[in-house]
C-alpha cells in the first residue's frame, strides 16, 4: 500500500509515523523545523489522515506499508522517527529490513504489549450518531465518560468530518477491529543493529525500566533519553525540547 505523505523541504530524508488516531499533520511544528535541513515526509497510516482505508493493521503489514511507500518515493534509505502506534511500526520495520534505516528514534513505546483502553475508546467514537447539524461540541461531550481529558477528546475529534452529512475522515471500523493488535506486539524475526534512539516521556509510564531487555533484544545499540515537562504526547508536551532531542538524533545524518 502506498500511503499518502505530506512533504516539506529538501536534503537527507526524514520520515515521521505517528500514533493511533492521529495523521501526518500532527508532526507540523517538527517537520517545518527540520524542513530547513532535510526533507521531511510525514506519513498517514493506513486507516489514518488520507491513506486508504483496508483490513488488518498488524504491525507487519503497517511496516510493509511503510517499506512500500519509501519504494514508491525512491527512497532507498532514511532517517526515522517514529511515535506510539508510529514507533511499533518503525521498530517493527527496522527490524524487518535493517538497511533502509541510517538511524530510527522511537518516541514513548516499547516493543511490549499494553491494554491502555483504545477499545473502549474506539467504540465510543463509533456511537456517535453522525446525523446532520451534529456539532463539535456535542461529538467532544459524547466522549466525556471514556476520555476525561479535553485536549484528548479535541485530537480525537479532529478525525471527524462536519457537514451535512457528518463522516469519519479514518476508517474507524478497521481501527476498532485492531485494538488487539496495535494494543499487542509480535517480535519481529530480525534484529536492528544501527543508531537507534528510544525517548520516553519523563511523566508517562509506556517505557518502563523493566523494557530494557526486550528492546535491547532488537536493538543491541539502543540509548535512552527522558525527555523532561512530558508524557506520552512528548511532541505536543514538550515541543521545544523533543525538537531539540530530534536535532540532535539527526546531527550528521547526510544521505
Amino acid at each position: 500500500m502506498r500511503l499518502h505523505s505530506i512533504e516539506m523541504g529538501a536534503g537527507p530524508p526524514v520520515v515521521l509515523l505517528h500514533g493511533l488516531f492521529g495523521a501526518a499533520r500532527n508532526f507540523g511544528v517538527l517537520q517545518r523545523a527540520l524542513s530547513a535541513s532535510f526533507r521531511v515526509i510525514a506519513l498517514d497510516a493506513r486507516n489514518h489522515g488520507a491513506s486508504p482505508h483496508a483490513s488488518g493493521m498488524r504491525y507487519t503489514e503497517l511496516a510493509a506499508d511503510v517499506l512500500d511507500t519509501l519504494d514508491a518515493l525512491g527512497i532507498a534509505r532514511v532517517a526515522a522517527i517514529g511515535h506510539s502506534m508510529g514507533g511499533k511500526t518503525l521498530m517493527t520495520a527496522a527490524a524487518m529490513a535493517p538497511e533502509r534505516f541510517e538511524r530510527v528514534a522511537i518516541a514513548d513505546i516499547a516493543p511490549v504489549a499494553y491494554i491502555h483502553g483504545n477499545q473502549s475508546v474506539a467504540a465510543a467514537l463509533r456511537a456517535i450518531p453522525l446525523t446532520a447539524g451534529l456539532t463539535r461540541a456535542a461529538a467532544e461531550a459524547a466522549l466525556t465518560a471514556y476520555v476525561p481529558r479535553p485536549e484528548v477528546r479535541a485530537f480525537l475529534i479532529q478525525n471527524l468530518q462536519f457537514g451535512p452529512v457528518p463522516r469519519w475522515r479514518i476508517g474507524l471500523d478497521e481501527i476498532a477491529a485492531a485494538v488487539p493488535d496495535l494494543e499487542g506486539w509480535e517480535t519481529p524475526a530480525g534484529r536492528y543493529p544501527g543508531v537507534a534512539l528510544f525517548v520516553s516521556g519523563a511523566e508517562s509510564d509506556y517505557v518502563l525500566p523493566e523494557h530494557r531487555p526486550a528492546i535491547r533484544a532488537l536493538f543491541p545499540a539502543a540509548r535512552f533519553v527522558a525527555l523532561k515537562n512530558a508524557g506520552h504526547w512528548l511532541h505536543a508536551d514538550n515541543p521545544s525540547g523533543f525538537l531539540s532531542v530530534v536535532e540532535a538524533f539527526l546531527r550528521g545524518w547526510k544521505g
